[in-house]
């Protein structure tokens, strides 16, 4: 019964607006029972998509709704090789291009574990059977944990190999191809000015859907990777995460302003980003993520190579932006939450008195990728 009860638990805490990805006070599709919706306006602009897979698309009519609360969470986590490469710079308008920024992130090289064939077709270090000595447990306490700890940021390189990266590349490919991609949201946001705040397509997966095989392994490396550091980030607990948010930025200058992920105290400590772009060239494409760390005179500029993941705290202490991309940008963004916090928030959506103001503070949530 005890652990019939931790499912449910685990499936409620996986609920989020398909199209938004909002994670409160969320309706159920009546038809499926599978998909939710954080209002009736949301689930109709989604429609086109989702009928495509809801149980009883065949009907005419839209269907109804049963409200049901939401907590999202989950589990499972990673391995690899990394090689931390950050192109760091000054915000001061002066030096639009920085300089090298000292004591905050420099190039560097971590345990890790992957196919041992990095982007440029070089090995690295590997064993016989193509994994590196390296385990999640000695990359997490190694490198990540004191990266973070230290900067907030970190880098890793060639995080499950190219084999691998290109089984996850295809399947997201596969993805774009069934426009199940809708244009990002702002939760609050009713105008036509969306695409001036940011001009990516995205979709959210579980992982458990057909073709996405190769995206739940990668979501269980990642968590794989967060267990091991567990307790030791900064001064968080981490019990759950979202659902995987796959993103495309179609090229043609699209982009995202500078913004926070998690403003306001949403539960969300950790962001992992992974990229996907082969051959991504920086000068000639962009897309460039930028971080302007809290209290630093200095940026980071994070290239959205193949097979390298990011991980970076979600709150104030980094505002970011992706810049203009003039390539097909893809990405797969995964939030970790932090246990107190993450309760704390539900409490202020279950209480009447606070939950109006809870959400104007939620009401744009940021998806980075």
């Amino acid at each position: 019964m005890e652990k019939q009860q931790d499912a449910l638990d685990l499936d409620r805490d996986r609920q989020y607006c398909e199209l938004c990805g909002k994670m409160e006070n969320l309706l159920k599709c009546a038809r499926c029972r599978n998909s939710f919706y954080c209002s009736k306006e949301h689930q109709k602009q989604h429609w086109k998509k989702h009928k495509l897979i809801c149980k009883e698309a065949d009907k005419a009519k839209l269907p109804t709704h049963k409200s049901e609360p939401a907590q999202p969470s989950g589990d499972g986590i990673g391995q690899e090789k990394c090689r931390q490469k950050i192109s760091t710079g000054q915000t001061d308008s002066a030096s639009p291009s920085g300089e090298r920024m000292k004591g905050f992130i420099t190039n560097a090289e971590a345990p890790g574990m992957g196919d041992g064939q990095g982007d440029d077709g070089s090995k690295n270090g590997t064993t016989p059977n193509g994994q590196s000595g390296s385990t999640p447990q000695k990359l997490a306490m190694e490198y990540i944990v004191p990266c973070m700890n230290k900067h907030g940021i970190c880098v890793v390189d060639n995080f499950l190999g190219t084999e691998t990266g290109m089984g996850i590349l295809e399947n997201v490919m596969a993805l774009h191809e069934t426009g199940r991609f809708t244009d990002g949201q702002l939760v609050s946001q009713k105008s036509d000015s969306t695409k001036d705040i940011r001009g990516d397509k995205i979709t959210w997966v579980e992982g458990r859907e057909s073709g996405c095989e190769k995206i739940l392994f990668l979501m269980n490396r990642m968590d794989d990777l967060i267990r091991h550091c567990n307790e030791k980030l900064g001064n968080y607990s981490i019990n759950g995460r979202t659902k995987a948010m796959v993103a495309c930025y179609p090229g043609n200058g699209t982009g995202y302003v500078r913004h926070v992920d998690n403003p306001n105290g949403d539960g969300r400590c950790v962001t992992c980003i992974y990229y996907l772009n082969k051959d991504w060239n920086a000068q000639e494409h962009g897309g460039l993520l930028r971080i302007f760390p809290e209290g630093k005179a200095q940026f980071a500029d994070i290239e959205p190579k193949f097979d390298r993941l990011l991980l970076f705290w979600s709150d104030r202490r980094n505002p970011h932006e992706v810049q203009p991309a003039h390539a097909t940008r893809y990405a797969i963004t995964v939030w970790y939450f932090d246990a107190d916090e993450r309760a704390r928030a539900k409490e202020k959506y279950s209480t009447g008195a606070g939950e109006k103001a809870v959400k104007v503070e939620l009401a744009k949530p940021s998806e980075p990728s």
